[in-house]
């Protein structure tokens, strides 16, 4: 089976390839006449799909490992084939944040240091103030400042907000599931199934979403699709997190910032709660993860100025001597002992 997964990887990969050369290609042509025919090329190409990395390949082998495991009590089958499977080893990438060498060296090479990117306070400022008038802009700034998960964003509830506790309860998600379509689902763990409190900002930028909403629900009439979503499409349909992932890439391009993944910005939203002293065990309770190892672990990437404060406030518990106010090497005489060196 994991043999099938690499060779569908490959196909996907190859696939990939093909459609960023005609999407390409279709840039540079002229004439309308020639457009059109590369758009429908296009169309009838599969579209981009991920390719099941590592990481995903081990929660495959555990989910079958459980479904084995379950047959084995059953006494439906004497082993577990999927104990046996050895796969490659995931490293975790190491997060950098977008500092301002790291963006120019980008700028010059169109390479990034890590897969995982981080934008500065600065940097996610910018962005939140470039799509301040978007429809999604208070999805954007969830994630941004609260730390949702993609699908955990697509599959929140109006009934979910609640304005005057100023919370948001995560308790659904959507997912997309392979050849079917989108689904609803629970969310990620038991530890994503949370009640996640709102800064005033985030309340504020909620109640502007609701207002343009519900404008919009009267602009369509019958035509409104009640999908039962807090963010949905002009139409009120559920929008799919693949899409979803699209547009923010787009709208960061277009602000002219480095590149980073959605779920990049909900990394950015974790080390920027680090970086004003929130307590692990609340950003842990924040993203949602079942341990704060994991938190410790993921997340641990520090803005440049968290880290030259940190070196300071090691250095400032270090009891020293006082020095000289002369150049190291010389030996004029210190005023208070009236002999060369420091005061004892």
């Amino acid at each position: 089976m994991f043999a099938g997964v690499a060779e569908q990887n490959i196909e996907i990969e190859e696939s990939n390839a093909l459609r960023h050369a005609a999407v390409d290609e279709l840039k540079t042509l002229k004439g309308r006449q020639r457009r059109r025919i590369a758009r429908a090329a296009i169309a009838e190409m599969p579209p981009f799909r991920r390719p099941a990395g590592p990481t995903t390949q081990r929660h495959i082998r555990a989910t079958l490992r459980a479904a084995l495991n379950d047959a084995i009590s059953q006494e439906l089958i004497t082993f577990n084939p999927a104990a046996h499977v050895e796969l490659d080893s995931v490293k975790r990438p190491k997060a950098l944040v977008w500092t301002d060498d790291r963006v120019a060296q980008w700028q010059a090479t169109g390479v990034k240091l890590s897969p995982v990117m981080v934008w500065t306070p600065s940097q996610t400022g910018a962005f939140l103030d470039s799509v301040s008038g978007d429809d999604l802009y208070a999805l954007f700034h969830l994630i941004a400042f609260r730390g949702l998960r993609r699908g955990e964003a697509c599959g929140l509830r109006p009934e979910d907000l609640d304005l005057k506790a100023q919370t948001l309860t995560i308790a659904t998600q959507l997912v997309a599931v392979g050849g079917v379509g989108i689904e609803e689902n629970a969310p990620k763990s038991d530890a994503g199934d949370r009640v996640v409190a709102l800064d005033r900002d985030s309340v504020r930028a909620l109640k502007r979403h609701l207002k343009r909403q519900r404008k919009a629900r009267e602009k369509a009439g019958a035509a409104w699709v009640d999908s039962g979503r807090l963010f949905t499409r002009a139409t009120g349909a559920w929008f799919e997190p693949d899409w979803l992932t699209d547009r923010f890439e787009r709208l960061a391009r277009r602000a002219g910032l480095p590149p980073i993944r959605l779920h990049d910005l909900r990394h950015g939203a974790a080390t920027i709660a680090l970086a004003a002293g929130v307590d692990r065990k609340v950003v842990q309770e924040m993203l949602g993860h079942a341990s704060i190892g994991l938190t410790s672990d993921t997340y641990t990437s520090v803005l440049p100025e968290v880290a030259h404060d940190a070196a300071e406030a090691a250095a400032r518990l270090v009891p020293r001597q006082k020095r000289s106010r002369a150049h190291p090497g010389s030996h004029e005489p210190n005023s208070s002992t009236g002999t060369d060196g420091c005061a004892a």
